[in-house]
């Protein structure tokens, strides 16, 4: 096949996950797309329920259509303390991936711009002019490339950042007795046995006998997958089911870093999603700052002659991750007393302001000041040295 006989699109994207299906999603909406050609690429057809996406949210956004369950309360723990949060004037929501799959196929399969093609890619590289991207069938071009395929040894293969991973293995179970409350998310538990680590336990009740149980942990290795199953089963018998039945399982492992990913973003090629580094860094949460990011990338993509790589816009809450994660990443075991202290008798409301990266200054210092002085202001030096060392 000669150059001219490669098929060429205005816009490829190399992987359909969240980022890249947010994205497609609001350029639909935008109507300013329609002229452009564009391509999904994925070997994974997202036909199955692979995964589950929570956020809090004050009013309604264009996900409600696809939020299957919302919370008003939630649940926080650890072992020498209890406390119900009021969380209004947000709702915590949940969203099932396969609805969400289904939700943004069903408009791309309106769109006569938009093709989908179930293929793996191989190959990427980036010309002066365009795009070359390679599958295992076939070869194409375009003008603008959005990866969402996350290329893990960037971020472990180096060690000036450091590198968690927020790993969990979920149970949906339906139990024979009532022991939830669905009115209630148990957002973290840190009453289990933390083993020189962060664990808790996150609990999304549907009923009060269903719920989806995920044992999680923020820490640098994985477990066997036996003894987060072995946790999941202590803690449901803690709550009192002698007896459940298992409908489905999901497990993952998300990178919790702040390693530049989007400095190997170019003028053609940008790197979306965990590839791109739009994972909550401190949190892992990711569904809300894609929603945020991808917002801003098709705002950002209707300007006049862009470069993909002027899309990143560093903030103040990448440096508090960072301290976070360099804290996490020298004493695990401290992630219970610094998420407790600040839900002990922290406003709810203020923390996922700051947690969503809203906040100001001032609102900032309330946040960090409720956390452990000591680890903190040694974080702050190392991370100062560390700049001072790179400049």
């Amino acid at each position: 096949m000669n150059s001219s006989q490669i098929p060429h699109f205005d816009y490829i994207f190399t992987g359909t996950g969240l980022a890249s299906l947010m994205t497609i999603y609001k350029m639909i909406l935008s109507g300013k797309f329609s002229d452009k050609s564009i391509l999904l690429l994925d070997q994974d057809v997202k036909k199955i329920n692979d995964r589950t996406w929570c956020f809090w949210e004050k009013e309604e956004s264009i996900w409600n259509s696809v939020v299957s369950k919302k919370w008003d309360l939630a649940f926080f723990a650890n072992e020498n303390f209890r406390r119900d949060l009021d969380l209004k004037p947000y709702s915590y929501n949940k969203i099932n991936g396969l609805d969400f799959y289904n939700f943004v196929f069903g408009a791309i399969l309106n769109q006569s711009n938009i093709t989908f093609l179930n293929e793996k890619v191989t190959d990427i590289n980036e010309l002066e002019t365009h795009v070359f991207v390679g599958t295992e069938q076939n070869r194409y071009t375009c003008q603008y490339l959005f990866n969402s395929i996350y290329t893990k040894a960037f971020a472990e293969r180096q060690n000036k950042y450091p590198v968690l991973q927020q790993h969990f293995v979920g149970w949906f179970v339906k139990t024979k007795e009532e022991v939830f409350n669905p009115e209630e998310v148990t957002f973290m538990d840190f009453s289990v046995e933390q083993k020189g680590n962060t664990r808790f336990m996150y609990v999304l009740p549907t009923s009060k006998t269903e719920a989806l149980v995920e044992y999680t942990l923020f820490s640098e290795k994985l477990l066997p997958k036996e003894e987060y199953e072995n946790e999941i089963q202590i803690y449901l018998k803690k709550l009192g089911a002698s007896q459940y039945q298992i409908l489905e399982k999901e497990e993952g492992s998300i990178p919790m870093t702040c390693y530049p990913f989007w400095e190997r973003n170019t003028k053609r090629v940008l790197n979306i999603g965990t590839a791109g580094g739009w994972t909550k860094a401190s949190t892992g949460y990711t569904f809300k700052s894609s929603d945020k990011k991808s917002s801003a990338l098709v705002e950002f993509i209707q300007q006049k002659d862009f470069q993909m790589k002027d899309f990143h816009k560093k903030s103040k809450f990448w440096f508090y991750d960072l301290l976070l994660l360099d804290i996490l990443y020298r004493k695990n075991e401290l992630g219970s007393s610094i998420f407790s202290s600040l839900f002990k008798k922290g406003n709810p409301e203020l923390i996922f302001k700051f947690l969503d990266e809203e906040t100001t200054f001032s609102e900032d210092v309330k946040v960090i000041l409720k956390c452990p002085k000591i680890p903190f202001i040694k974080a702050l030096f190392r991370v100062i040295f560390l700049s001072n060392k790179s400049n």
